[in-house]
């Protein structure tokens, strides 16, 4: 880290300043080593309302030379997975809700940033034989990438807190959600 560039250096401070909310544990993780000269990550878990688990990771890449489709000198890459519940996953909208709970965190935070792209993925999955646990369960992944226009990466470390927290179900700061009541 020493012999990194300063630019690098204040993006990667910018993102261990990021304090996500109590709900979600943000630590510092090996980066991949091959897709730029320089590279950082975190991954992030949290737990849902339901115990509905998700987990994330956001990679800083590097290049002070720029690539090509990056539009820039740096690369932030993200991806998030939680369990849905069945009936949530036949929603013929998830993939556009999915999506926007990235670009809304973006917003919301105040992040800047160029060329975004990516994918929001459904996986269901059956279990057979000694690992049947569950007969089904059914995911949502996000996959996505874009170019930050400034080193001052906090609030893309913020947006990514917030959208594992939409991809969890976890309701706004402030925001107490109720337990279901017992029937007779």
């Amino acid at each position: 880290m020493t012999e990194a560039p300063d630019e690098f250096r204040a993006a990667v401070a910018a993102l261990r300043s990021v304090t996500p909310r109590p709900e979600v544990t943000l630590e510092t993780i090996k980066a991949p080593q091959r897709l730029a000269p320089w590279a950082f990550a975190l991954a992030a878990e949290t737990t849902g309302p339901g115990d509905v688990p998700a987990m994330g990771r956001l990679v800083l890449l590097h290049d002070p030379r720029g690539q090509e489709g990056w539009n820039g000198v740096f690369r932030l890459v993200v991806y998030m997975r939680a369990e849905l519940d069945a009936e949530l996953a036949t929603d013929p909208f998830l993939p556009d809700v999915g999506w926007s709970w990235l670009t809304d965190a973006l917003d919301a935070t105040g992040a800047s940033w160029t060329a975004l792209g990516g994918t929001v993925t459904e996986t269901s999955s059956a279990r057979f034989g000694d690992i049947a646990e569950s007969t089904r369960t059914d995911d949502i992944e996000l996959r996505a990438s874009w170019t930050p226009t400034s080193t001052d990466l906090r609030p893309h470390g913020e947006a990514f807190s917030m959208a594992l927290s939409h991809y969890a179900g976890l309701p706004p700061v402030g925001v107490t959600v109720f337990g279901q009541r017992r029937g007779d």
